[in-house]
């Protein structure tokens, strides 16, 4: 299940036809009860009438400002449309039907809806609003508004058209109750699906702005939308900066999801071209707060005199999530990659081990697993569980699936180098490509083999360059090509690359967005996160008895299986992770005692600490 942060995110293609909704007042009869929250298996952590979360400070003073950054740029204030590049942050205004806890791995609560009801089979889901529930200019928030949202966003982007794509009406059935109807019924997972559903101001969107221009949900826009959530736009610098402000009469403030939340008075975002001028200006003080990605920067940077007084405060923080996959994602709707054999010599001429001593300081572990760092990842050979999905598909499978653990190429010694370098070269032999007397490598009609990495960011560079000069020894043509932001953008959502560094995270509680990430549906569709453009009628399948587990034990097979077929279908290029996240900050703030299980919950739940601020200055 895709988390409401990452679906606020989305940034990716162009619109698509909506379903046909209706709003109408007849109440529709079932036959099951209302509450305040749905677990996807199991019980609910927090009881009806729960006070707060365990992990929030309810006495968390109010006021400060927290400064965050990010690389890139933004030309939008809209981030439920394909165009533009759009800034995320807006998503703090917008609430959404129901919320996540951040110390539960699949289960909401009640944000604009206080409650929920759905049939044992899963056909529908009904949510009964809050009274109390307004939008910024103080106007109700309607059934109408989030029949209005279901609608249009699925116009205005092809990712929420297809995250969305099981629910196929929706109707007012009473004064502040909408239920939407699905395609299919047993998928356990779409009345959460449709929790996550951020509501939208229909009068806002439908009107006219101050150019007198009908305002359209699938444009780019510099205007801030009306918003219903804890924050609001104060101003924007377009593409260098945005500040949002605490809503003081926010509505929703007082809710048990949101007690000890939202503590900044601001919320400052300043946006960089160049990571390496970042860090330079988070050690100038520009910002506060930061995630080291960089393996080398956490090893080298941070001893500056900042660190060394206590002033800046350097942490590797532990969290109980899925790492999933990062890896050289290979588009295999090009023709060169569409042979398994050509994707396994790719794995084969990727020496992790040098890498992660000469490059990342040995902090990393090869990524073994689409799931990895969770109970969900493929180990050894399938057990009995995983055979029951997978016998039915033996002859639409890779035979390895079924008689061997899924490994990486090691290399680490001169014999492994040249062994590994073998076995790849044979690989591609075996799959019509050969070396001519320049060591070029060509196919039987004289065509050379060529690779150009698209990559965003300089700091890949630096891994990519010595994986080049193997696959140069293999007789493959390579070149490593650097685009800002938006190039980047619109050459991976059109599928315009042969290699990207792709990444797809993974919740503990996997189900519709698999359907995203692999699925056949998902393949051609501009702006999906399928980058490698599977087509495969046994994943497909996999996939759905991911979708219609029953319990968590036939989720855990199923994903199992799941992760079995994309790695011995060779995809991607494995890469690496770490089982924490490196954080940096400056000691200016307060933050809970009990650390949430799956979130750094910065900012959300930390605050501005008067007495360090002060402390520091001095």
């Amino acid at each position: 299940m895709i988390d409401r942060r990452t679906l606020l995110q989305l940034t990716a293609a162009a619109g698509a036809a909506g379903l046909p909704f209706s709003v109408q007042d007849n109440a529709l009869a079932q036959a099951n009860e209302w509450r305040h929250g749905l677990s996807l298996f199991g019980d609910l952590k927090y009881p009806a009438g729960f006070e707060k979360f365990d992990y929030v400070n309810v006495d968390a003073p109010k006021g400060g400002r927290a400064r965050l950054f990010s690389v890139g740029t933004f030309d939008s204030l809209n981030p439920y449309t394909f165009k533009g590049n759009a800034t995320g942050l807006v998503g703090l205004t917008i609430d959404s039907l129901m919320t996540t806890s951040l110390d539960e791995a699949s289960s909401e609560y009640g944000l604009i809806a206080e409650s929920v009801k759905m049939p044992e089979d899963f056909s529908s889901v009904t949510f009964k609003l809050r009274p109390e529930a307004r939008f910024h200019d103080g106007s109700p928030v309607t059934p109408e508004d989030v029949i209005w949202s279901m609608i249009e966003l699925k116009k205005a982007h092809p990712r929420y058209n297809f995250y969305y794509n099981n629910v196929v009406s929706g109707e007012k059935t009473g004064d502040l109750e909408v239920t939407f109807k699905f395609s299919e019924s047993g998928n356990r997972e779409l009345p959460q699906i449709v929790g996550q559903l951020p509501v939208l101001s229909k009068a806002w969107w439908t009107g006219k702005n101050d150019k007198g221009e009908t305002r359209q949900l699938n444009e780019t826009t510099l205007e801030a939308p009306l918003g219903n959530g804890a924050y609001r736009v104060a101003s924007v610098k377009p593409g260098r900066s945005i500040t949002l402000q605490r809503a003081d009469d926010y509505w929703g403030k007082d809710l048990p999801v949101n007690r000890g939340k939202n503590n900044f008075d601001e919320i400052f975002t300043i946006y960089y071209r160049d990571s390496t001028v970042a860090l330079e200006a988070f050690k100038g003080d520009e910002y506060d707060f930061r995630v080291e990605n960089s393996s080398k920067d956490w090893a080298t940077a941070y001893d500056f005199p900042a660190v060394k007084r206590g002033d800046v405060i350097t942490e590797e923080i532990t969290l109980k999530n899925s790492q999933g996959m990062q890896s050289f994602a290979i588009n295999t709707r090009r023709e060169k990659f569409a042979d398994v054999r050509v994707r396994q010599a790719l794995n084969l001429a990727f020496d992790f081990e040098w890498a992660n001593e000469n490059l990342f300081f040995g902090q990393y572990v090869r990524t073994n697993s689409f799931f990895s760092n969770s109970e969900l990842a493929a180990t050894g050979k399938p057990g009995a569980a995983e055979l029951v999905l997978l016998e039915p598909l033996r002859d639409k499978l890779p035979p390895e699936v079924f008689t061997s653990e899924y490994t990486n190429p090691v290399y680490g010694t001169q014999k492994n180098k040249r062994s590994n370098l073998r076995s790849a070269a044979k690989l591609l032999q075996e799959a019509g490509w050969k070396v001519d007397a320049k060591r070029i490598l060509r196919n039987a009609s004289g065509e050379a083999f060529s690779i150009e990495f698209l990559l965003v960011s300089p700091l890949f560079e630096r891994i990519v360059l010595p994986y080049v000069q193997h696959l140069n020894l293999l007789g493959i043509q390579t070149r490593v090509r650097t685009v800002d932001d938006s190039q980047y953008t619109r050459r991976v959502q059109t599928f315009d690359f042969d290699i990207i560094v792709g990444s797809w995270g993974q919740s503990l509680s996997p189900g519709n967005e698999q359907r995203d990430f692999w699925g056949s549906a998902s393949a051609d569709r501009n702006g999906s996160r399928n980058l490698v453009g599977i087509k495969d009628e046994a994943i497909d399948q996999l996939i759905d008895k991911v979708i219609f587990a029953k319990d968590r034990d036939g989720l855990v097979a199923a994903t199992k299986a799941l992760d079995r077929a994309l790695l011995w279908n060779h995809f991607v290029v494995p890469m690496w992770h770490i089982p924490y996240q490196r954080v940096a900050y400056w000691n200016r703030f307060g933050k809970p005692d009990v650390q949430p299980d799956h979130s750094l919950g910065f900012p959300s739940i930390w605050w501005f600490d008067e007495a360090k601020a002060a402390k520091a200055k001095s």
